[in-house]
């Protein structure tokens, strides 16, 4: 098991906890509260910061009831911080677009985060042909 440095910014949200069983994702929480128009912009603090283990990093997204409990959206989508981002002063951060007027309030749980190790090292090779089956379409449904 990884130990993860972790330090709080304010004494104002819950500590992080795992819920072992029910998901290997961790909430992260708004850190201030915040009062944002529709088309408003505002990076929402998580009032974390962490030392993560060499070779990993944080893979942060909003949770599934964000949008329709908030109607904030996640600008980036999909948020990365590698383990690099580990000074005294680099707290996490939710970048939040409104889409409607919102109030989001301290301790409200807003995105989640996990854990993974970085994508190995791999190399490209040029090729005429993939030798798999030509299933057409878009995604994973192969349907057009």
């Amino acid at each position: 098991m990884e130990t993860i440095r972790i330090k709080y910014f304010t004494d104002k949200i819950d500590r992080l906890t795992y819920i072992d069983g029910k998901s290997d994702w961790i909430d992260l929480r708004a850190a201030e509260d915040v009062s944002l128009k529709a088309g408003e912009f505002k990076l929402i603090p998580l009032g974390v910061a962490m030392k993560l283990p060499e070779g990993y990093e944080a893979h942060v997204v909003p949770r599934s009831s964000t949008y329709k409990n908030f109607g904030i959206l996640q600008t980036n989508h999909f948020g990365i911080i590698d383990e690099t981002y580990c000074g005294d002063g680099d707290q996490w951060y939710f970048p939040a677009l409104a889409v409607r007027d919102t109030q989001i309030h301290v301790n409200d749980r807003i995105c989640q985060f996990r854990i993974m190790e970085h994508q190995p090292r791999i190399r490209f090779e040029e090729t005429e042909r993939l030798d798999g089956e030509n299933r057409g379409g878009f995604g994973s449904t192969g349907i057009r």
